[in-house]
């Protein structure tokens, strides 16, 4: 779990709420007019934006990636496209379908090659594969973009409702707190809703989706040296372009 996600989450909202707290009465601070307008208002605009079908498998995936972390490890999937290198080079391809193989895609590019695929059929269906998984990934980004982008739209929405139910009763003074209230308290939802939550998550989705799609380039690459029988030497130059900066080969380590 990516646990810097949850923490600066609860860190926000904890310093605001002692900001709150220490200032004055917290319930003040809580209006459900103005939740109504900016949180209904953002889910409402969100399925416009949206194809329903899509809204929830966006979310769950763009959740599961800001809270998770980036489950493979591109140094060690370099570490065993080189090792499957070296039993290509001894025994063919065949001598890879004994290998066990944790990942997925790369375990479906190894088996259309130890199948007997030619090299186009291979690249086409990991190219296809791959780019369909970074379109999900890049639905969930786009989804807590958008929300980003329109929350504070709804907390001036609200903000002008408030103005208008206050400006409309100046002849009756106890109105005015509570439509000065919703003014107010729509502005802070929704720069709160945005800035605190959505914005951060999509940067951290878009970051990770980077970072996946390097590691998917890498799987990628890795099959297709694998089914032209790469000599693993070679290999390890075309591939080392795909770790991360300050990553050590194992060649480079014993050293």
């Amino acid at each position: 779990m990516d646990i810097a996600t949850l923490i600066g989450i609860v860190a926000g909202l904890g310093v605001i709420g002692a900001a709150i707290s220490l200032g004055g009465d917290f319930g003040s601070f809580v209006n459900v007019p103005s939740i109504l307008v900016v949180f209904g208002g953002t889910i409402a605009a969100t399925f416009i934006k949206f194809p329903l079908k899509d809204v929830m498998s966006a979310f769950k995936t763009g959740a599961s990636i800001a809270f998770k972390n980036v489950s493979a490890d591109p140094q060690a999937i370099y570490d065993q496209a080189i090792e499957m290198a070296n039993i290509v080079r001894k025994n063919g391809l065949l001598g890879l379908e004994n290998v066990e193989i944790e990942n997925d895609i790369f375990k479906r590019g190894v088996r259309l090659c130890t199948d007997g695929h030619n090299l186009d059929i291979v690249k086409d269906t990991m190219s296809r594969e791959v780019n369909l998984s970074i379109l999900r990934d890049e639905v969930g980004e786009r989804m807590f973009r958008g929300i980003g982008e329109t929350a504070p739209a709804f907390g001036m929405i609200g903000t002008l409702v408030g103005l208008v139910q206050m400006l409309s009763s100046l002849d009756d003074p106890s109105s005015i707190g509570p439509a000065m209230a919703v003014a107010m308290l729509t502005t802070l939802y929704g720069a709160i809703l945005a800035n605190l939550i959505a914005l951060p998550i999509a940067d951290k989705l878009a970051f990770k989706v980077d970072v996946d799609r390097n590691i998917k380039d890498l799987i990628l690459q890795s099959v297709l040296q694998l089914h032209g029988n790469q000599n693993p030497s070679v290999m390890e130059e075309i591939l080392a372009g795909y770790l991360p900066v300050g990553a050590v080969r194992d060649d480079d380590s014993d050293e």
